[in-house]
């Protein structure tokens, strides 16, 4: 079994990240600007977004948080979506997500202007990423593929099922799962909580990847043997040992799981990092004007 270290590959595309936009301000570009939204005060929000602005500074981005209290409103939120749209500073931002119950979510994301979607999540990026055209990737689907293709897994012709069905995770890694690029080509299955037999579909899995968000669901009778495991889940569980009363667990029985794998990834430490450095990734993009020019 090889422990896939998300960490690890992380820090070293933050390294070619930097060594690029470095060479940028060398020729008098100015650096990549990242602006990130964040309403309320969840505890996995906030670390997210913590990680986030580390991650752009060691990418030697600018990087801005704008934080509000969650009793704002959705008139106001647009504002502040319409005014990063129109601000030529800003490369592109995110709204940290979830938002507060009386804010349309979906509302929010169609206000963002798709050139500055660096999270991927516009209906127009997600329409284009659907038919295989240059897009924002959204973050977690490029990060599984990213880990994919830099651990020397092999997709063409594998069979890959997918738990989850969700628009952050299952279906656009599905979807790129599906397309003729390399990582892709697989046999995809997506599993969610209509799917009936889900070991028995799972144990054809030549990639499993678990997005499902429940803690510990795949356990060792769903996973053949020499599978990749890929565990998306980052749910907060109690832990009476940790200073903080809790810790984080994947969607996967690491224990009882990892002795049947080829190779999986660890929770923490696995996807959660790619997710960070993908963001890093198209926003780079989008400050060069590489999927959609200025």
């Amino acid at each position: 079994m090889e422990l896939i270290d998300g960490k690890q590959i992380a820090a070293t595309i933050k390294s070619e990240i930097a060594a690029e936009v470095a060479a940028m301000v060398e020729r008098g570009e100015r650096r990549p600007c990242l602006a990130a939204v964040l309403v309320g005060h969840d505890g996995g929000s906030e670390t997210y977004v913590a990680h986030k602005v580390k991650a752009c500074e060691e990418c030697g981005f600018i990087s801005t948080l704008i934080r509000f209290e969650d009793d704002i409103t959705e008139d106001d939120l647009l504002a502040v979506v319409d005014e990063l749209n129109n601000d030529p500073t800003v490369d592109g931002f995110i709204v940290q997500l979830p938002l507060p119950r009386h804010i349309s979510e979906q509302k929010i994301i169609e206000a963002i202007d798709y050139r500055k979607d660096v999270d991927g999540f516009h209906p127009v990026n997600v329409g284009r990423l659907s038919i295989g055209l240059p897009c924002y990737l959204s973050a977690t689907p490029a990060g599984i593929l990213e880990l994919l293709k830099r651990s020397g897994v092999e997709t063409r012709g594998r069979e890959c099922v997918v738990l989850g069905r969700s628009n952050i995770v299952g279906k656009p890694v599905a979807n790129l799962m599906m397309q003729k690029n390399d990582p892709g080509n697989a046999t995809v299955t997506v599993c969610h909580s209509a799917s009936r037999d889900l070991p028995e579909i799972t144990r054809r899995a030549d990639i499993l990847i678990a997005a499902i968000g429940q803690p510990g669901f795949v356990t060792a009778d769903m996973v053949k043997e020499g599978a990749v495991v890929i565990d998306v889940g980052t749910t907060r569980v109690p832990d009476s040992t940790r200073k903080s009363g809790w810790r984080l667990r994947g969607d996967v029985d690491f224990d009882s799981v990892a002795p049947k794998c080829s190779k999986i990834t660890p929770v923490p430490g696995g996807v959660g990092p790619m997710t960070i450095v993908s963001l890093m990734r198209n926003t780079l993009a989008a400050a060069k004007g590489e999927i959609y020019p200025r």
